[in-house]
């Protein structure tokens, strides 16, 4: 215990001599620049949702995802998910240019979650839409996940999977931990949203990456916290 106390002091002192950007913040921003190189505009939506809006992604009472929402009133909650938004976004874009649509958002997500080392309340997504791929919609998508890997450096697996929203994914596996879930279009949820062409959208959770590249037990550890500084306890 007396040598693990010590190599906490030693990384907080660290930080405090040579001070950098939190580890969560310079993930966002790695991943960003390389969305953007790809030619992913970046964009940034509201954290305040309407329960109109996940009605059109079939999360309705007798939905698992619903029971997980924080609700602010009666039409409002705080956003569980970054794609009803993208949806929107992606569909008013559509309006102005023919060639694809490339949108990607770095945000924070809220679901009551139990408490345990690779779920938090309150964590950070980043997704990314292409509609209108000029290429095969599964390969595009599998070249957007080797995009945002390749800044993690860590190796990854795909496996198919089913889902309660998209019914099927494309998973994205470290080891045995899925760090990410994909999607192609057309798709049954895209009449809801007046999307009528193929897509590729994928979601990753950015505490688990931070804890799978920094060999943390928790995400705890690494995500917004008031117990933990980039994986060193302060309290």
């Amino acid at each position: 215990m007396s040598d693990l106390v010590s190599l906490n002091e030693r990384a907080i002192k660290h930080m405090t001599e040579h001070p950098s950007r939190h580890l969560l913040a310079q993930l966002e921003s790695d991943i960003a620049d390389a969305l953007i190189s790809k030619g992913f505009v970046e964009v940034k939506t509201p954290s305040v949702i309407s329960a109109a809006s996940l009605e059109k992604m079939t999360i309705t009472p007798g939905h698992p995802l619903y029971r997980q929402m924080f609700f602010i009133d009666e039409k409002r909650c705080l956003r569980p998910m970054l794609a009803p938004n993208l949806y929107y976004v992606m569909r008013k874009l559509r309006d102005h240019t023919d060639g694809p649509v490339k949108i990607f958002e770095i945000g924070s997500c809220f679901r009551k979650e139990s408490h345990s080392g690779a779920h938090l309340e309150e964590f950070t997504m980043l997704n990314l839409v292409e509609m209108g791929p000029k290429k095969d919609a599964t390969e595009a998508l599998k070249e957007y996940i080797d995009t945002v890997m390749r800044v993690t450096g860590l190796e990854y697996t795909l496996s198919v999977e089913e889902s309660d929203v998209y019914k099927e994914t494309l998973d994205v596996m470290v080891g045995d931990t899925e760090v990410s879930s994909g999607a192609v279009g057309p798709h049954v949820l895209d009449a809801a949203h007046d999307v009528h062409e193929p897509w590729s959208g994928v979601g990753f959770g950015l505490e688990r990456l931070l804890m799978m590249m920094n060999k943390k037990g928790s995400v705890r550890k690494i995500g917004r916290s008031l117990s933990y500084l980039n994986g060193a306890k302060i309290n």
